[in-house]
């Protein structure tokens, strides 16, 4: 799975949308139901190094043209939707 641009890039696509998940659907409710702050803090960090690390996997896949531009940008608005990194990885398990 790491071989392979495609292979990273589904790899670290699947890790930021569940950090997204996590952001979303744990840490905000407990943020504001919970009054619990730290939640959002430590989620938020660690999904934050995850899209970083997530839009240069997308960059590194489209350099070494594995992705053509379309397929390049359509993963970036998908790491802007929940659920949308899990059905770009759909679009990728074709390639």
């Amino acid at each position: 799975m790491w071989k392979t641009p495609i292979g990273r890039l589904r790899f670290v696509g699947t890790i930021e949308g569940i950090s997204f998940l996590l952001l979303i659907g744990i840490a905000m409710p407990l943020k504001y139901a919970a009054d619990i702050p730290e939640a959002v803090t430590i989620i938020g960090i660690l999904h934050g190094f995850l899209f970083a690390l997530y839009l240069i996997t997308i960059l590194n896949a489209f350099i070494v043209r594995k992705l053509t531009f379309a397929l390049s940008s359509l993963a970036v608005i998908a790491a802007f939707l929940p659920f949308g990194p899990f059905l770009f990885d759909r679009k990728l398990s074709k390639i």
